[in-house]
């Protein structure tokens, strides 16, 4: 979330800055030394955690038993090297790395280091051992995946034990995959078997008839890189077994190898990124590699894949699509999704799983048109393989844009917004609140009766154009309040007493739905101007984040320990007109619409130590003179979900999603293996099949854009192929069906 710079800026500038000269001076010795570059660092962090941050902590010993928990959660997430008499060792600093901080030293961090890096030794010849024989997977037996249920090992048998289960699950999830790839090979041999001859001629043209668009050939892609060639012999249950447990070795060399090559540097960076963790999930310390890594992914993600990736307990997740990306066109690779391995086109794929992103992205990332397959694993467990031609962004989908969806003779605006977009560098870049005034114009003209507007996946940006936009929709007034950690409270009002739409309008959210998107419903929901229909909730990320260089900070006599990095610090928090705070709870919605994500535990109340939800003095402000009547609205839409098929198959699909993910020991039979995944893939079928039954929506192109465009049909079409997948999406069905309970009520 962007915010005007404020003086706590500043402040946390000179604080550090007197600081850091202060224990320059404390750690210098007799001999004239200059202190250690990690005393410099955690000394100058701290510092600025304790005087900047929105909600500083004691560094006590609460302060060492929170640090103390997550970087042992982080050291071993897998509880995979460490004994239990390996963590009663570390214990002993539980309530120390307080007093350590304050005098600028690190046992506890020396200690877990030494202990990592002999356990990891000893595993290493383990899992080869383990490796070296087939595994039987008729046995019934079973292996917990939430590693957050499992314990350490209680002794080196136990390890041995826990190891190969896990081995036997990393086998065992191949060989269904070769499976399934088999079968789908078969089935396909089959086809093209009983398929009759094709009667065209090798030398016909492929040019479309010019009453047709030309649709564009993708190079074919197989379903799964494991799956055989026409050419290759059919495989054997055996052949798969030890072709599998040979993927697994790789992967667990390479693991090791990345992290035999972790360095004292990469140690200290994850240590101190820790102790900022700990006063909040954003709240953050970026090594110097780290922070060009960081701006990379904010300025320069537009060839390849266009996807966001973030590294959390050994895995990359995507955490976020960029709007007009090759994968957002090609659609299946979601937030969320865990990578685990990375092929390029047919290529042997590649594990990824622990590394570092700045290595994952050095696979994922390509030239435009070179193709990727991305093996991931769904949140609910089941893999699936996505085949992606890379592509360079198309950069006006990232912007606003909006359609018409004609629906019972009556026109009514769909308006989709990425996110909220702003040039920060003044150089005259495009403003979110700018474009979505003047497509909400051309709704005006062209006669839309009533409005959605999609902000579900729109992650936020900047604040000013959230309070400028909330005010195209009502009358002057306030519609956002900003509190900073020394409790001055700022009420941001939208001055323009003019209304850009005044009709039926429904903000559609999710729980990817996040702070400037939360502040638009909130504000939109305080007024009573709409309906917010979506997710239960949305995210709940209410806080303002700014980056502070520590190396600007640091006095001349230092620069022998530069560069140290920067800090992402957690300075201001976000509360509604009504006085409740968007963090922690989020914006609840007004019509809760079921969708696929509503069984997943995500938002920030799931993330270690959030800040929690609390509430001020309510602005003063003015609801909406023509409130929408929630209560029939509400009525009439539970009605409309509970008959709908595909909202039925829907909700039969997330308690299946929440049933495996609760069920989280997995069988390491292969038929139960198999079975599971078979009944999932059943689910998944019949939900398809009930989207392909569903009416399609009618969208058409503007008439303003139409003309922009001086009428050329290519360029409209491919200006419009943002409502491609949105057809079929019942959630904006509902939000239709919605809008026209209003009309009518008129």
């Amino acid at each position: 979330m962007s915010f005007p710079r404020l003086k706590v800026g500043l402040y946390a500038f000179l604080v550090a800055a007197v600081f850091v000269l202060a224990s320059y001076r404390l750690f210098r010795r007799a001999d004239s030394a200059v202190p250690s570059k990690d005393q410099v660092l955690i000394g100058i962090m701290l510092q600025g955690l304790t005087s900047a941050h929105y909600q500083p902590e004691k560094v006590d010993d609460a302060f060492s038993k929170r640090v103390f928990d997550l970087y042992l959660k982080n050291l071993d997430y897998r509880k995979q090297f460490l004994l239990a008499s390996d963590v009663e060792q570390l214990r002993r600093y539980q309530t120390q790395i307080d007093d350590e901080v304050k005098r600028g030293s690190h046992e506890f961090l020396d200690l877990s280091t030494k202990l990592i890096t002999e356990r990891t030794k000893e595993m290493q010849g383990l899992y080869r051992e383990i490796l070296a024989k087939p595994f039987d997977f008729t046995v019934e037996e079973y292996f917990q995946t939430d590693f957050e249920k499992a314990a350490f090992p209680a002794d080196k048998a136990a390890q041995r034990e826990m190891w190969r289960k896990l081995l036997k699950y990393e086998t065992l999830s191949r060989v269904s995959e070769m499976m399934e790839a088999q079968e789908k090979m078969k089935a396909a041999k089959t086809t093209a078997a009983t398929a009759p001859a094709a009667t065209t001629p090798a030398t016909a043209s492929t040019t479309a008839p010019s009453s047709a668009p030309a649709v564009p050939t993708a190079p074919p892609v197989a379903a799964n890189p494991a799956a055989p060639t026409a050419a290759e012999p059919i495989r054997t249950p055996a052949q798969m077994e030890s072709e599998a447990r040979k993927r697994v070795l790789k992967y667990y060399d390479e693991q090791f190898s990345e992290i035999n090559e972790t360095d004292t540097n990469e140690r200290l960076a994850t240590y101190a990124n820790t102790i900022a963790n700990t006063y909040d999930p954003h709240t953050e310390y970026f090594a110097p590699k780290a922070k060009e890594d960081f701006d990379y992914e904010m300025t320069g993600r537009f060839e390849g894949i266009g996807a966001t990736l973030r590294e959390k307990e050994g895995l990359i997740y995507v955490d976020d699509i960029m709007p007009g990306s090759a994968s957002a066109r090609q659609g299946d690779l979601k937030k969320g999704d865990a990578i685990l391995r990375v092929a390029q086109g047919a290529a042997e794929p590649v594990s990824i799983e622990g590394w570092r992103t700045a290595k994952a992205v050095t696979l994922i990332r390509g030239k435009k048109g070179s193709e990727v397959r991305l093996t991931v694993r769904k949140p609910d467990g089941s893999t699936k393989i996505i085949p992606i031609i890379r592509d360079v962004v198309v950069v006006e989908e990232k912007y606003a844009q909006s359609s018409i969806i004609t629906d019972k003779g009556q026109k009514i605006g769909y308006l989709r917004l990425p996110g909220f977009y702003a040039d920060f560098t003044d150089n005259g870049g495009r403003s979110s609140s700018d474009d979505v005034k003047k497509e909400l114009a051309k709704l005006n003209a062209e006669g839309a009766k009533g409005l959605i507007m999609d902000l579900r996946f729109n992650g936020g940006g900047s604040l000013t154009d959230a309070v400028s936009m909330a005010g195209l929709f009502m009358e002057s007034g306030p519609m956002v309040q900003v509190r900073d950690g020394q409790g001055h409270t700022q009420v941001l009002t939208d001055n323009d007493p003019r209304v850009q739409y005044s009709g039926p309008l429904v903000i559609l959210v999710n729980k990817y739905s996040a702070s400037a998107s939360e502040i638009l419903a909130a504000a939109v929901q305080d007024y009573r101007r709409g309906v917010v229909m979506g997710s239960t909730s949305t995210y709940g990320k209410g806080t303002v984040q700014r980056i502070f260089d520590l190396d600007e900070a640091l006095p001349a006599e230092l620069n022998s320990v530069k560069p140290i990095g920067s800090l992402k610090l957690t300075t201001q928090k976000f509360y509604r007109v009504n006085g409740g705070s968007t963090q922690f709870k989020g914006v609840a919605s007004d019509i809760v619409v079921p969708d696929l994500y509503s069984y997943l535990d995500e938002g920030e109340k799931e993330s270690d130590y959030p800040l929690k939800w609390d509430e001020i003095q309510p602005a003063r402000y003015r609801p909406w003179n023509a409130a929408p009547a929630l209560d029939k609205l509400r009525a009439n839409s539970k009605v409309r979900i509970a008959s709908n098929p595909s909202f039925k198959v829907m909700d039969e699909m997330v308690k299946s999603m929440r049933k495996r993910k609760d069920e989280t020991m997995v069988p390491l039979k292969l038929s139960a293996y198999r079975a599971e995944q078979q009944e999932s893939k059943a689910i998944s079928d019949r939900y398809e099949a009930a989207q392909k039954t569903t009416t399609a929506l009618v969208f058409s192109p503007l008439t303003a854009d139409v003309r922009a465009l001086g009428g050329d049909t290519v360029k409209v079409n491919r200006a419009a192929r943002f409502t491609k997948n949105l057809k079929k999406d019942i959630t904006i069905g509902e939000a239709v069906a919605v809008i026209q309970d209003e009309i009518d009520k008129k």
